[in-house]
């Protein structure tokens, strides 16, 4: 039989995010719990940095989906403690980003001040010819980068 909280946190492990919608919360590690206490589901996002601005939203996104699916109490509560790391993407979540055109970041990778020296795979080709355009990518979270044998371009993920 499954328990109030397992069915709760199926419907918030399948709220996409809300900047890379071919992912759920899940798969990014951005769901960190789910409880439920005196008939209250309680749901815990940790953002991938602090001043992430899709937090809201996912956060209206768990609250409505999980009151769609029958839980008359919710709330969506932060938690920032440990930090989110891009190491709580999951194996499945990385698939679904290179499928996506963009590469994943390296499981148990650091955060680099400098340009990145790791070989970054071309998520349309495969290669490892690639060069970083630019940190600054269309979110906080992504760089721009630039396969030199098929010379597409490409977001990357990077770690943190």
């Amino acid at each position: 039989m499954v328990t109030t909280v397992e069915r709760a946190r199926e419907v918030a492990a399948a709220v996409p995010d809300p900047e890379l919608p071919m992912l759920t919360l899940a798969d990014l590690g951005i769901l960190a719990d789910v409880e439920e206490h005196d008939g209250t589901v309680t749901a815990w996002i940790t953002p991938t940095y602090s001043g992430c601005p899709a937090v809201a939203e996912m956060a209206g996104d768990v609250a409505r989906r999980l009151r769609a699916a029958g839980f008359e109490h919710v709330e969506v509560r932060l938690r920032i403690d440990p930090p989110w790391s891009s190491d709580r993407i999951s194996a499945e979540g990385r698939r679904k980003l290179a499928e996506a055109g963009i590469a994943p970041p390296v499981p148990g990778g650091l955060l680099t001040l400098g340009p990145t020296r790791l070989a970054v795979h071309c998520p349309q080709c495969g290669s490892t010819d690639t060069e970083e355009l630019s940190r600054f990518g269309s979110t906080a979270c992504k760089s721009l980068w630039r396969c030199r044998s098929c010379r597409e371009p490409f977001d990357r993920i990077k770690e943190i």
